[in-house]
């Protein structure tokens, strides 16, 4: 089991045993190298946004193939720019000050190195979290209208079903009429061996499928 997103201490603990890894976000490294560079460009910061745009041209180009044809790719192609990229970063990082903006985004790089590679070794990661992080958009500038749920089960029944919406959202399915066809065949009894059947990637294809006969 993997988590990705931003390191945060706190989060140190769930790392224990190996039971999840953390898959850290490129594009959080990328963001604080362009955030020093937009200000005060440099060619320490020129040549490391260009090294990881590289990255990120490669990783367009095989998007959609299969994991086992990234993960090939991958190893071929970017794992050379990810250890050129390391061996610049540690290298200039040694000769700034540790106080300098560009020294502290080049050490967020460095300290997290192996969870940044974490992509390189499995097909199915993406470098960063991107796509999940658009997918809760709605919900984040919408929470300013719900700020509080009103209790913890609440909370958990939100995310249940905001859940079920951006997967409805992933299968091109509406999520409206699904959650309203399968509330409607839960409750006329559907049977508990066709759960699958109602899952949103199966109800795209199963839409005229009728409902159970009444005992």
């Amino acid at each position: 089991m993997i988590c990705s997103g931003e390191h945060i201490t706190g989060y140190n603990q769930i790392y224990k045993g190996g039971a999840i890894r953390e898959a850290a976000c490129l594009a959080h490294l990328r963001r604080k190298i362009f955030d020093v560079h937009d200000s005060q460009p440099t060619e320490l910061s020129t040549t490391a946004m260009a090294g990881i745009q590289a990255i990120y041209r490669i990783e367009e180009e095989i998007r959609g193939l299969a994991p086992a044809e990234r993960l090939a790719a991958r190893r071929r192609r970017t794992r050379p720019l990810v250890r050129a990229l390391r061996r610049q970063l540690m290298r200039q990082a040694n000769g700034l000050s540790r106080h300098a903006d560009i020294a502290k985004a080049f050490a967020y790089g460095t300290k997290r190195w192996r969870a940044f590679n974490r992509f390189l070794y499995d097909g199915q990661l993406e470098p960063d979290n991107l796509i999940a992080e658009r997918a809760i958009r709605g919900f984040t500038v919408g929470r300013r209208n719900w700020l509080f749920s009103g209790s913890f089960a609440a909370a958990e029944r939100s995310a249940v079903v905001l859940s079920i919406i951006e997967t409805c959202k992933l299968c091109d399915v509406d999520a409206e009429a699904y959650m309203a066809d399968v509330t409607e065949r839960i409750q006329n009894d559907w049977p508990a061996s066709r759960w699958d059947e109602l899952m949103p990637w199966n109800w795209v294809r199963r839409q005229e499928m009728p409902l159970p006969l009444a005992a």
